[in-house]
């Protein structure tokens, strides 16, 4: 046995738990999308793990960003301590569904045994490692899968330009009668509205939700249950989502988002109702033969037929015609694919509508007939071909 092992043996334990390994590959799993992979800040490539009671608690953070999850453990001495997040995961996934015992020393090394495998990870203090904030009261509940399928409507929208920065997120609005989140880039903006009642609202309440906290949101969603609610609260610097056992905080975007309102068309003079599946479908194809960073193809919307074209001079052209009922005036508008495509990826209704009114004019696209008690409108603005 080496020196420094003796030593670190003889180290008095600052922490011990026994956890099952399913359940800390679970939690750590969410904590991943926060920790930072490339700081200047070594802390915060760490896990802080609190031993307590009859559970561990994990927490990362960058700063921006913080999530705190926990699982039940068997504690035999209460305690606390940082270890490498992605080092820690990579390793306890190969480790066989068994129990786990951990003991944190006070050199700060981590100590970790599952049956025959034995290993010791070198930690840091918790010392340095930053508090976060106290989630304030509770502004609402809104169910998981409301708020996950609302991201999932919008975060495609958003910017991905840094220095635009109040674009880097959605826009989230909270009246007593709904929620609401906007998302836009400047070229194209998605806008959510989901009717429902927050009775303990006092007023309405507005916040910058960034992109990164939003797929975080996602993945909790999908680790909960279908009937889970989210709590949310906010104060003046972040924002606070608690699902169950799970807290995830923000630092709300600072600025103005832009005045949607007026964006919005008020009125467009045509409209056709085309095949969801179709349609994304026809795109897909001629979209091969778009350009590569323009993705332009060409709509003309016919009596009876709407057709998609594109062509590139070195490498061909593709069309396609899909029937509709429509027998209005013919306009011919640009666009490109690749926004088209992932509205018609997001949205489950078997059809949807395309309104228009001039090759001038952005075009605005929207679920058919929904029974999901939400509005969903998606502004395109054209493209000169």
């Amino acid at each position: 046995m080496s020196t420094e092992t003796g030593k670190a043996q003889r180290s008095a334990n600052t922490m011990e738990f026994t956890v099952s390994k399913s359940d800390l590959v679970r939690e750590l799993n969410l904590s991943q999308g926060v920790v930072e992979k490339k700081t200047t800040i070594p802390i915060l490539s760490n896990v802080l793990v609190e031993a307590e009671g009859d559970r561990i608690n994990l927490t990362a953070t960058d700063l921006e960003l913080g999530i705190r999850c926990s699982c039940p453990a068997r504690v035999k001495k209460s305690g606390a301590g940082t270890i490498p997040a992605k080092r820690l995961l990579d390793y306890v996934r190969l480790l066989p569904d068994a129990d786990l015992e951990v003991k944190l020393l006070e050199n700060q090394w981590a100590s970790l045994v599952c049956g025959r495998s034995k290993t010791r990870i070198a930690g840091m203090s918790r010392e340095s490692f930053p508090e976060l904030p106290e989630m304030p009261e509770v502004l609402a509940e809104i169910p998981v899968k409301v708020l996950g399928a609302m991201i999932a409507r919008t975060i495609f929208s958003i910017s991905a330009e840094e220095s635009r920065f109040t674009l880097n997120g959605a826009l989230l609005i909270l009246k007593n009668n709904g929620l609401t989140m906007v998302a836009t880039d400047g070229h194209r903006l998605a806008l959510v509205e989901h009717a429902m009642e927050f009775p303990d609202l006092a007023a309405s309440y507005r916040a910058l939700l960034p992109r990164k906290a939003m797929n975080e949101i996602q993945k909790l969603a999908q680790e909960s249950a279908d009937d889970a609610n989210i709590q949310f609260s906010g104060d003046e610097n972040h924002l606070f989502f608690r699902l169950g056992g799970r807290l995830l905080l923000s630092r709300k975007l600072t600025g103005n988002f832009p005045d949607f309102d007026r964006v919005l068309p008020k009125d467009h003079p045509s409209s056709i109702n085309v095949n969801r599946e179709e349609l994304r479908g026809a795109i897909e194809r001629v979209a091969q033969f778009s350009d590569e960073r323009s993705r332009a193809i060409r709509f003309r919307v016919l009596p009876g037929e709407v057709k998609i074209h594109s062509s590139l001079s070195e490498t061909g052209e593709s069309e396609e015609s899909i029937p509709i009922d429509y027998d209005g005036t013919s306009v011919e508008i640009g666009f490109n694919a690749q926004y088209l495509l992932e509205f018609l990826r997001v949205v489950p209704e078997p059809s949807v509508e395309f309104h228009f009114r001039d090759p001038q004019s952005a075009g605005e696209l929207r679920p058919g007939a929904s029974e999901n008690g939400y509005k969903y409108r998606y502004v395109v603005m054209p493209m000169r071909i």
